[in-house]
């Protein structure tokens, strides 16, 4: 059997059995695909691919299901991640560029993966620690009390409150706010701290503690973990297809998608996979509870460097070409977004 056919008539069966629910015989591949080949030489081929371990007999039927070993071949010959359609692509933008804020761009983000799959959806928030600084604002409040307003060029928006011991000096406040946008601005916020450290000499005597106040408020707020976090939609969709791709329970996989903590592990992890899409399948997730699931991610938001991760979670008889087309598709046009 030669490597090219061999892999045709696995990508056929895969492409049926996603398409079908059903196992996957010689006599159909004949009938739907051009291999160019007789039902008995289709028999053959798949004799041998059963024994490479790519696809299984469930039962005593002639038909035959991919393995994880299969739709691991199958997802690592793809000839590259197919363009969505032009209807999808112009639904996906219009709909991101009409958020109003972040929280409603990656509410939209989350339902748009979910609606594209019929699979589940995550998003995970941009990272306060690999985003840039954008502008600081200082807003006096009182008399000894000043509100810092960080905002990333992500679009993400963080407010915290300083309590000084002296009365604030507006002017300081003025020059503060000035110099900080000027010395700050577009640095990487896990790097803030070295820039902003040099600036409390410029306010000696009087500004200093200002300074030190504002600096630690801030660097505070950037090693905070909090701000790491992920959005989930369409759980639905796993629970419409429980029968057929999980024999089981799908209850662990819903409970592997509340752990937040593990997702965004697991999600980290992919995104040091791959710069592009990334696709761990069944058992490569290394979480019991999504054994049964494969999960395609992309990184988004970054100018070289993603600054989060989003994905999609659906079964091992996913459609993978679809799938990541979706995930790839939608986080270019979260980049894009973002940037602006």
């Amino acid at each position: 059997m030669s490597e090219d056919r061999r892999l045709d008539v696995l990508r056929a069966i895969v492409e049926d059995y996603v398409a079908t629910r059903e196992p996957v015989g010689s006599r159909a591949l004949a009938e739907r695909h051009a291999l160019g080949v007789s039902p008995a030489t289709i028999r053959n081929d798949m004799a041998a691919l059963e024994e490479a371990g790519l696809i299984v007999q469930p039962h005593t039927s002639a038909g035959r299901v991919p393995t994880e070993l299969g739709y691991r071949e199958f997802v690592d010959r793809l000839s590259g991640v197919r363009a969505l359609s032009a209807a999808e692509k112009r639904a996906i933008g219009t709909l991101l560029e009409e958020a109003v804020d972040l929280d409603d761009v990656m509410d939209r983000a989350v339902r748009l993966i979910a609606q594209l799959t019929h699979q589940v959806a995550v998003v995970q928030y941009p990272s306060l620690r690999r985003s840039a600084l954008r502008h600081v604002e200082l807003v006096p409040v009182g008399a000894r009390h000043l509100l810092v307003v960080i905002i990333t060029t992500t679009g993400r928006v963080e407010q915290r409150t300083v309590e000084l011991t002296a009365d604030l000096d507006e002017s300081v406040v003025a020059r503060l706010r000035l110099r900080l946008n000027v010395v700050a601005a577009g640095l990487r916020l896990a790097d803030l701290d070295t820039a902003l450290d040099a600036l409390a000499g410029e306010f000696e005597p009087d500004g200093a503690d200002l300074v030190r106040a504002v600096v630690a408020v801030v660097a505070e707020t950037v090693a905070q973990e909090r701000e790491e976090r992920v959005i989930v939609a369409g759980a639905s969709h796993l629970a419409r297809s429980a029968g057929a791709d999980f024999p089981h329970t799908i209850g662990p996989v819903l409970e592997a998608l509340e752990e937040q903590v593990v997702l965004l592990r697991l999600l980290s992890e992919m995104a040091e996979d791959s710069a592009g899409v990334a696709v761990r399948i069944g058992r490569e997730t290394q979480l019991e509870g999504l054994a049964e699931t494969s999960i395609v991610t992309s990184g988004y938001g970054g100018d070289g460097s993603s600054v989060a991760v989003l994905g999609s979670v659906g079964p091992l008889r996913m459609d993978y070409p679809q799938t990541m087309a979706a995930v790839r598709a939608v986080a270019r046009y979260l980049t894009r977004i973002l940037a602006g």
